[in-house]
């Protein structure tokens, strides 16, 4: 097992590397609470948070936070009659359209919560329902296809589940419908079971990409800087030397 791997397998079972690092501010903590109490100041318990002296205001590098809102921006700009989300973050994207739109969001797993402005149906994308099939004006599914076929969610296990999952895609799209979507892009690799990384143009021969015309290219670097509006004849030497960035594709489902 490589270190990275080791690594991310020891942060899914509960240990944090960052939080371990933090144990160094105990000192500060307890020089702040003294001097707390020398100021009259009550404690009811001790809460130590001890990471946060040496972070900024907050992040605005990742991946997914200039995905969504980029395509946000672009949906809002557009106002389609019918958006339909599969499979995108609820307390991310989804969170973004909400405040303004209605938006169908399909995916595997169940829903409980009823949210303002969401139509939530439990579907396998591998698997399209006939009910969704030329259904969507616009459609979107942000970091979710890398995911489909390798059993993280609870989908079943499948080598191809991105190109089926794809392909059941373009076929939610009605003719002239715009579909944005991204996943991790830069060296080609499988990290089971977490997701897969993709070269930047494989998504154009995919099956049912002849059925669409791609109008933009944007992507994160590793660096999580957004690049927009990338020309298509530029798109492979702008990602020869990413290792694990975020493309962001926009098509136009052909008549």
């Amino acid at each position: 097992m490589r270190l990275v791997s080791l690594f991310r397998t020891v942060r899914e079972i509960g240990l944090d590397a960052r939080k371990l690092r933090a144990i160094g501010q105990w000192p500060r903590f307890v020089r702040d609470l003294r001097a707390w109490k020398r100021q009259g100041g009550a404690v009811s318990d001790i809460y130590p948070v001890l990471s946060d002296w040496s972070d900024q205001a907050g992040s605005a590098s990742s991946a997914y936070f200039h995905q969504d809102m980029l395509v946000a921006r672009r949906i809002f700009e557009a106002e389609p009659p019918r958006h339909v989300d599969v499979g995108s973050r609820i307390d991310g994207f989804i969170a973004h359209l909400a405040v303004f739109r209605e938006v169908d969001v399909v995916d595997i797993r169940p829903l409980t919560a009823s949210i303002r402005n969401v139509r939530f149906i439990q579907a396998d994308l591998m698997n399209v329902p006939p009910a969704l099939i030329s259904s969507a004006e616009s459609l979107s599914c942000l970091h979710a296809l890398e995911h489909f076929g390798l059993g993280r969610y609870g989908d079943p296990i499948d080598p191809e589940g991105h190109l089926k999952g794809f392909k059941s895609l373009v076929s939610m799209l009605k003719p002239g419908a715009t579909f944005y979507i991204s996943f991790p892009v830069g060296r080609p690799a499988v990290e089971f079971n977490a997701h897969r990384v993709f070269g930047c143009e494989e998504v154009l021969s995919w099956p049912g990409s002849e059925l669409l015309e791609i109008q933009k290219f944007d992507f994160v670097d590793d660096e999580g800087v957004l690049h927009e509006a990338i020309p298509v004849d530029r798109i492979a030497p702008h990602c020869a030397q990413l290792k694990h960035g975020c493309g962001i594709y926009t098509f136009i489902r052909r008549p």
